[in-house]
């Protein structure tokens, strides 16, 4: 079949059902979609953002985008070009369409002047070569409650602070707030919009299945500032008269480590809960070293999540700050795309940094690092080492000390943690 013959364009309202069924089938899910999930789709969907391959009027790839605000080292954010929703047909695998869906939209993303594009990846191999790099990772762990060495009788914080339970209507009233001073405070976070809320408070649902409400508290401090949350659902399984209820989280984010700590504190002291699912955390998460007993808590996941792929190279870099003082010049390489031109990160540029702001601008000077963009996508949030990329040879050290002086300037004393798969 010739690719001529597949038309990949922009979709519209028309095509959102057959869309869906192509994405449903790329995913191995039942192909019909129900009238809510396109309802809901409907409400969800930039159009002028998604787009489609079809032969003879079936849709057999999907791919869309939409704005997302992605939070930085030192409390900023920045506009990101966040992709989703990527799909191709087993029939029409290795024809080029993702290249060409894909390649349109981040130039599209880059003449708007996104700093970077975003994307979860269900499959590690593929966007590497688009110029993404992992950016984040997450840990889950399931803990053995029981072991934990936590006092069962815990009665609360100790320092006049509270946890009180809510519905979800006070959730969707208090959340978007806190979250937002969250964001402000812990870097790799993006942004949760109106409809986000509402997806995970029930009242907007994505599909026909029936929704069940999870449990929910917040964190008020000693001043009664609501400064943490917790969402969490439990089983119900008891053996011989004894309760074995699993909880599982579904979002705890707090402002302050002592908010964090006595939502942790709270859950694992509930009646009946003998095991705890975390959730995706953060590698460097106070589980489980909060743990009188941290071997109680037993690694069941640890992966990439979020992956970034630099745009605007100097706006990217000028947006977040830095532990320390320094310069460094970088040769970006960025992967040409359908047309054969250099990708929007490609250049040399000089970079000059440290706690208050960086400037960042292209140079004719001497490189420091050579490196393609994926990479640079992998160090701009702080968790991987430019030394670990030279020895893994994704890097090019081309001044000695360059790659340690990478780390010095770009490596954060928290890693960066993206709770939120899109």
């Amino acid at each position: 079949m010739s690719l001529d013959s597949l038309d990949v364009r922009t979709i519209t309202e028309d095509d959102l059902p057959n869309w869906i069924r192509a994405r449903r089938t790329g995913y191995v899910q039942p192909p019909t979609p129900g009238k809510t999930e396109v309802a809901f789709r409907r409400e969800l969907m930039d159009f002028s953002r998604a787009q489609g391959a079809f032969d003879a009027g079936r849709c057999v790839a999907t791919y869309r985008s939409f704005t997302q605000r992605i939070s930085v080292p030192g409390g900023a954010s920045v506009t990101a070009n966040a992709v989703s929703n990527v799909s191709v047909s087993a029939t029409h695998r290795r024809r080029g369409l993702l290249s060409r869906m894909i390649d349109r939209d981040l130039r599209e993303a880059a003449e708007r002047g996104d700093a970077a594009a975003t994307l979860i990846a269900a499959e590690y191999p593929i966007y590497g070569r688009f110029g993404f790099g992992p950016a984040t990772r997450v840990t889950e762990w399931e803990v053995d409650v029981l072991r934990t060495g936590v006092d069962p009788r815990h009665a609360g914080p100790g320092d006049g602070g509270r946890v009180d339970y809510v519905d979800v209507a006070e959730l969707r009233e208090l959340g978007p707030a806190l979250y937002e001073r969250v964001r402000a405070v812990r870097h790799g976070l993006v942004d949760r919009t109106d409809t986000w809320w509402r997806r995970n408070t029930g009242a907007l649902p994505i599909d026909d299945a029936p929704w069940t409400e999870p449990s929910a508290v917040v964190h008020r401090s000693a001043e009664g500032t609501v400064d943490g949350l917790l969402v969490f659902t439990a089983d119900d399984r008891w053996e011989a008269k004894l309760p074995h209820q699993t909880a599982t989280v579904l979002d705890l984010v707090a402002v302050s480590p002592a908010a964090e700590r006595a939502l942790w504190l709270f859950l694992l002291s509930v009646d009946w809960i003998t095991s705890v699912r975390t959730g995706y955390r953060a590698p460097d998460d106070l589980l489980p070293d909060l743990l009188p007993d941290p071997r109680a808590a037993r690694v069941v996941t640890h992966a990439d999540l979020l992956w970034l792929r630099p745009l605007d190279v100097p706006a990217l870099l000028r947006s977040r700050t830095y532990p320390v003082a320094g310069s460094l010049v970088l040769d970006v390489t960025d992967p040409a795309g359908p047309g054969g031109s250099p990708g929007p990160a490609a250049g040399r540029f000089l970079l000059d940094a440290g706690p208050d702001g960086a400037t960042c601008t292209r140079t004719a000077r001497p490189a420091d690092l050579t490196l393609p963009a994926a990479a640079l996508g992998s160090l701009f949030l702080g968790d991987e080492s430019a030394v670990r990329l030279a020895a893994l040879g994704r890097l090019t050290e081309e001044r000695p000390g360059a790659a340690g002086r990478a780390d010095a300037l770009l490596r954060t004393g928290r890693r960066p943690w993206c709770a939120d798969v899109f």
